[in-house]
């Protein structure tokens, strides 16, 4: 697909790796659509690339299709909004509650979803050529789906479903001419990551294999661009992490 001119709707773009896809699109020519739950982040980086900011929270339906009324077409969506909290099924004080899991499905997996269905729909009404497609269709799963650390059965549950759904949906969409595809990402340096203690940094880091650093969130964005750009991926999950495989701790 032609990035040129086309419509990206980045889910949560207000910060991290959604910011940096965001910027890096309108780059190539992209009109961008910024949706986050935070408004102010939303407006912001809508602002800084001349695009369109809508606050919304995407693990609630209604929420979410009151968002998509407001589009008339759409080619590419980015879905990168997500939690990582660290949840022991028990700690200290018992089992951990339930609804702390549920959290996390809700937004990484339901959330991804909602936004899948809505954009598919909106795709699918777009009228093409034989040979144009309709849209391709980027999530943020992690490498946390192949191997999670103590501490992330709500983070590796939700991403591997993430990664699950990915074929299916792509084999679902094919005769729409509409793509899906999944990146995985490793240990990226967005805000999450600055803002664990040094130590916790410092251990990731240690698992790294080369290069030995944290990953650039410019480079999940331009992964993005790639996928976008070359037409026979498809059905897919990437990771993006050089070579990392992670501790148990």
């Amino acid at each position: 697909m032609i990035i040129q001119d086309k419509m990206a709707l980045i889910v949560g773009g207000g910060q991290g790796l959604g910011e940096a896809t965001a910027r890096y699109l309108a780059e190539l020519g992209a009109k961008i659509i910024v949706l986050d739950k935070a408004k102010e982040e939303a407006e912001r980086v809508a602002q800084a690339v001349n695009g369109t900011a809508i606050t919304c929270d995407i693990t609630q339906a209604q929420s979410l299709e009151d968002a998509f009324n407001k589009l008339s077409s759409l080619s590419m969506v980015v879905n990168c909004a997500g939690i990582a909290p660290a949840l022991r099924m028990v700690g200290k004080e018992g089992p951990t509650p339930l609804k702390a899991f549920e959290d996390v499905i809700s937004v990484n997996l339901i959330g991804t979803y909602n936004v899948m269905r809505l954009s598919a729909a909106l795709m699918m009404k777009q009228a093409v050529s034989e040979q144009e497609e309709r849209g391709v269709i980027i999530n943020t799963a992690s490498i946390a789906a192949y191997d999670g650390q103590i501490g992330q059965t709500a983070y590796s549950a939700s991403k591997g479903g993430v990664v699950s759904l990915t074929l299916p949906a792509a084999r679902e969409m094919a005769r729409f001419a509409i793509r899906v595809m999944t990146i995985a990402p490793g240990i990226i340096g967005t805000n999450m990551i600055r803002n664990m203690p040094e130590n916790v940094q410092n251990s990731l880091l240690s698992q790294t294999i080369y290069p030995k650093r944290f990953g650039f969130p410019q480079e999940y964005a331009s992964l993005v661009a790639h996928i976008i750009s070359n037409p026979l991926l498809n059905g897919e999950v990437i990771r993006l992490d050089g070579a990392v495989r992670m501790n148990t701790v």
